[in-house]
């Protein structure tokens, strides 16, 4: 009996210690250049919306199971705290709004990005990263042609 203690104990602890909340992170920035990717002369911006849309991917219609918004601080960082597994759910952050009116028109390629909040896919930590979402400048800097010969990108 002690045996079988001592084994349920080992195969539960892991379990237990793990099931902490998810903590999801991303920044934002502003594609200077518009050239679709973030470059040295990219800024992070603060003050941008973003929301988390959780959905089910079993379901005829895709119904919504989460969603929850949040705001980037000073240095373009946004968190998020998901306190339950979202198991085979399909989850996205999106941007939502830009206050910089200069820099305010969503990437389309960089407008949402694709998160894990589940336990049962091998990953250990609850830390979960997503890509960085970004706005495209109005008016590119004048100095993007040398920065984009930095990365042989001379066609912009």
């Amino acid at each position: 009996m002690t045996r079988f203690v001592v084994f349920l104990a080992l195969c539960l602890l892991p379990a237990i210690a793990s099931a902490g909340p998810f903590h999801l992170t991303g920044k934002c920035y502003c594609d200077t250049c518009r050239v679709g990717y973030e470059t040295e002369a990219s800024k992070y911006l603060p003050a941008i919306i973003v929301k988390l849309e959780c959905k089910n991917r079993d379901e005829p219609g895709a119904r919504v199971t989460y969603t929850d918004t949040a705001t980037t601080d000073e240095t373009g960082t946004y968190n998020f705290i998901v306190d339950h597994d979202l198991g085979d759910d399909v989850c996205e952050v999106m941007l939502v709004s830009s206050p910089h009116g200069e820099c305010n028109v969503p990437n389309s390629g960089r407008d949402r990005a694709r998160v894990i909040l589940t336990r049962n896919n091998g990953m250990v930590s609850d830390k979960r990263f997503a890509n960085n979402l970004g706005f495209f400048k109005n008016v590119p800097l004048a100095t993007c042609p040398q920065i984009l010969q930095k990365y042989d990108d001379s066609d912009v």
